[in-house]
């Protein structure tokens, strides 16, 4: 499929309640590399196979959960073209000037009636040590921690996701490879959205409060490092929980875990490939314990109720 428009996530910034104890987690645990440590305190970071200058910003706060997640686009023109549309559909744009973060170039910004905040972007500077494009290795050094290749994806919480689905879809261009559908079956009570072939870019479920972070997930190359994540969460005795097992939405390899500060992480493998001519995947809302825990076949309550 030809990629246009939005790309996919690029970075975002998450809210830390002690940096050195979050730090330790993201480039220990997870496996991020450092790409600097700022004046303003916010930590900049990105996986071992990202090209970007990071991907991954920690920002010190008094509480945890998401400040807003950021999507890269094909061209600086796209940026022009697109504000008018998004104003047009019902909401104000602000823009961020070019260095507001280090490498990256000039954003605009957006709340979507969930409560989250969405930024674009096109400009952002090549990492130092991105991966090899002449005659590549596999790596440059052998990853680290639980070797987090890459930001995938986030699930948000929050209000109104029948309007945020239809703002990505038409405005934004993305499409709907699965849902999950209310009692009455209705309206949906959670969706996967997507730019690009992989089952989701972006997820929502439909919740009382505006602004929740669920999840933030990281991808690692195959099952057996999902099991060696486990293998590290109980070694250093990180707060799990769940898995490691399969959804059987998206079919994706998982295990969940938190960081000090609270907010949940995930890393993912597998999956299957989307394309915007596949039916959406439809689950009823009797059969959402398999669909989020296939092997479990039921939901947990941390899963349903801690959010940031």
């Amino acid at each position: 499929m030809a990629f246009k428009g939005v790309l996919r996530p690029g970075l975002i910034q998450i809210r830390v309640l002690e940096m050195a104890e979050a730090l330790n987690h993201y480039q220990n645990i997870l496996g991020l590399d450092v790409v600097s440590e700022e004046s303003d305190g916010r930590v900049y970071l990105k996986g071992w196979d990202e090209f970007d200058h990071h991907s991954v910003v920690l920002r010190p706060a008094e509480s945890a959960g998401l400040d807003f997640v950021a999507f890269k686009v094909d061209s600086a023109d796209y940026l022009q073209e697109i504000e008018p549309k998004i104003v047009a559909w019902g909401m104000e744009v602000d823009h961020v000037a070019a260095g507001e973060q280090p490498g990256v170039g000039p954003r605009i910004g957006f709340t979507l009636p969930s409560g989250h905040r969405i930024e674009l972007y096109h400009e952002i500077e090549l990492s130092d040590d991105a991966p090899g494009v002449v005659n590549p290795e596999i790596y440059t050094k052998r990853p680290h921690g639980m070797g987090a290749s890459r930001f995938d994806h986030l699930l948000c919480y929050g209000p109104n996701i029948g309007k945020v689905r239809e703002f990505f879809c038409d405005v934004l261009d993305f499409y709907q490879p699965e849902k999950v559908d209310m009692p009455e079956g209705e309206d949906s009570l959670a969706i996967w959205l997507t730019a690009s072939n992989k089952a989701h870019d972006i997820a929502f479920v439909e919740h009382e409060e505006p602004g929740k972070l669920h999840h933030v997930a990281f991808l690692l190359q195959d099952w057996n490092e999902v099991g060696a994540a486990a293998d590290i969460i109980a070694i250093n005795d990180v707060s799990l929980d769940i898995g490691p097992t399969r959804h059987g939405i998206t079919r994706g390899q998982t295990i969940y875990f938190f960081d000090p500060c609270g907010n949940r992480n995930e890393v993912y493998a597998g999956g299957y490939t989307a394309y915007p001519d596949h039916p959406v995947r439809t689950w009823d809302f009797e059969h959402v314990g398999k669909g989020i825990f296939y092997y479990e076949r039921a939901l947990n309550d941390r899963f349903l109720t801690v959010l940031t």
